[in-house]
């Protein structure tokens, strides 16, 4: 393989990494605020609707519903949660720590859904039986604006850890498949000649797509 067909190959790949420069992942675990705090715009570029922090040994039932990491989460206080950005996002994801089923919804610049995600259960505080902190992300490379966090719709329903989020570039597009060449004609031959030999030997299919039952 020459020089050229290797560059060829190798660019796809360096078009991809450019995608991600400058992109960068922020993340807010609400420490440092105290109990009984509405987030608002405390934290530059984020807006928050309806997220009042909690801590443990103060207003949270941390038994039941256990930070993901630190002393302090937010509730959905009064309603479901929104979060604008000043700037889209390409991901967003927060641990939650729910009593009712979650939906998770993502927004553009104009207000049309770009696509949402459900809780795994209808509620996953420790006595439910089910593992507190679920990981939910959503992920759009033409950019988030803002995102919903909806429980009951009257609030007071879950609770949210260690958000994150990445600023800036966009998801990469998968790579172009790789540029083919024709062989020159010695290796035409040299490939015939070995699929022949192949063929003698194993008097047979030369691949199975399927296995065998």
């Amino acid at each position: 393989m020459g020089p050229v067909v290797r560059s060829i190959r190798i660019l796809p790949w360096i078009v991809a990494l450019l995608f991600c420069v400058g992109a960068h992942a922020d993340t807010i675990n609400f420490e440092g605020l105290t109990d009984g705090t509405s987030v608002g715009s405390y934290y530059a570029g984020l807006t928050f609707t309806n997220a009042t922090v909690l801590s443990a040994g103060v207003s949270l039932n941390e038994l039941e519903f256990p930070p993901h990491s630190g002393q302090n989460v937010v509730l959905d206080d009064g309603g479901p949660i929104r979060i604008n950005f000043a700037l889209p996002v390409s991901a967003f994801s927060a641990y939650f720590t729910y009593a009712s089923p979650l939906l998770i919804s993502a927004f553009d610049g104009s207000g049309t859904l770009l696509g949402a995600v459900t809780s795994s259960f209808l509620a996953n505080y420790t006595s439910s039986g089910n593992p507190p902190n679920e990981l939910l992300s959503l992920a759009f490379g033409q950019g988030i604006a803002s995102v919903l966090l909806a429980g009951d719709p009257a609030g007071g329903s879950f609770v949210m850890d260690d958000i994150s989020y990445s600023v800036g570039g966009a998801v990469p597009p998968p790579p172009p498949p790789p540029v083919t060449t024709t062989p020159e004609p010695s290796a035409v031959v040299l490939l015939g000649t070995g699929v022949l030999i192949m063929l003698l030997l194993h008097q047979g299919p030369l691949t199975r797509v399927r296995r065998a039952n």
